[in-house]
């Protein structure tokens, strides 16, 4: 079994390609740079950047040679354009539809689609929709790989200077959520993992600089939170998601990655998903201390956010 995957070097491409190694899955790893990630991989090869126009014809060109079983997307920038060519790239691959992936790759976009159909975000706003705006509040770009370009706007702070290619949102100041989900392409069934958030690089915002990977039946509610979420926009395969409590306790969704995150090792039922899914055959993981989630209880359904079931044959996702 082999794999394609692109980032390698990256945080999203060090911890998937770390849990492939582990199962003996051979990786082909690809970066625009060496990585020390390249020593777990048995090629590496240096392509070109993601908004490069050589890109598509390299992933397609490796694909070919390689002989390759899957490819695996991790690099935010990339996901769109992946998504489009997925179709002629020659290798299945790991990634959800491209409106889908569109509507995920906008921060504004994922709120407008959210708000849309009755799930829970923070106010929400972009250039000349913004004058609600008081602090605190959160001004960050529409289009960022995680915390990148994330200000807090704190007390007697004025509102900076923005630009139609950024959003202000309401400030959510309770404990943040990284629920790792699979949704699968073939049945739109999902599985949800959700790790707290216990240390922010930014203090109070920022990606994580640690979680803890939650009890089953903890956080429920941002567990369903997730999975509807997942269906509402479409999007299927591997997903890393931030959500946040308002300060009444109310999980609300702050951004959707379209891919795996960060802190996936802390889940590895999604490399189970993929496995299953793309190859099926599973591989065995190694021990974990937390039990897979078919050990695990069965959650509770999934609570009332005003999206009907409809939605799994209106999103554009498994029906």
């Amino acid at each position: 079994m082999k794999m394609i995957v692109t980032g390698l070097g990256g945080p999203a491409g060090t911890a998937l390609t770390r849990q492939l190694h582990a199962r003996g899955v051979t990786v082909l790893g690809t970066d625009i740079v060496d990585t020390p990630t390249s020593r777990l991989v048995s090629e590496f090869v240096i392509g070109p950047r993601a908004d490069d126009p050589a890109h598509l014809p390299f992933l397609r060109e490796l694909a070919a040679e390689s002989g390759a079983h899957l490819l695996i997307p991790t690099v935010q920038d990339e996901l769109p354009a992946v998504a489009a060519a997925a179709p002629v790239l020659g290798v299945p691959t790991v990634i959800s539809p491209a409106g889908p992936v569109a509507i995920a790759q906008d921060k504004w976009l994922t709120a407008l689609l959210l708000e849309s159909v009755g799930l829970p975000i923070p106010r929400t706003g972009t250039l000349g929709s913004e004058s609600w705006a008081r602090p605190p509040f959160v001004v960050k770009p529409r289009v960022s790989r995680g915390g990148r370009g994330v200000v807090l706007v704190d007390g007697d702070a004025r509102l900076p200077a923005l630009t139609h290619g950024d959003v202000v949102q309401e400030f959510a100041p309770g404990t943040e959520y990284s629920p790792q989900v699979y949704r699968s392409p073939r049945t739109g069934r999902a599985s949800v993992v959700v790790l707290e958030k216990t240390a922010l690089k930014q203090g109070r915002v920022g990606n994580a600089a640690s979680v803890e990977r939650l009890a089953p039946g903890v956080a429920a509610d941002v567990a369903a939170l997730a999975e509807a979420t997942a269906a509402a926009i479409g999007l299927v395969g591997p997903l890393d998601m931030d959500i946040r409590r308002m300060a009444d306790g109310r999980p609300v969704v702050l951004e959707v990655n379209a891919r795996f995150g960060a802190n996936s090792e802390f889940a590895p039922e999604l490399v189970d998903g993929v496995i299953a899914d793309h190859l099926g055959h599973p591989t065995e993981a190694p021990s974990a201390t937390t039990p897979a989630l078919a050990a695990q209880e069965p959650r509770a359904p999934l609570p009332n956010f005003g999206v009907e079931g409809a939605l799994y044959a209106s999103s554009g996702g498994p029906r």
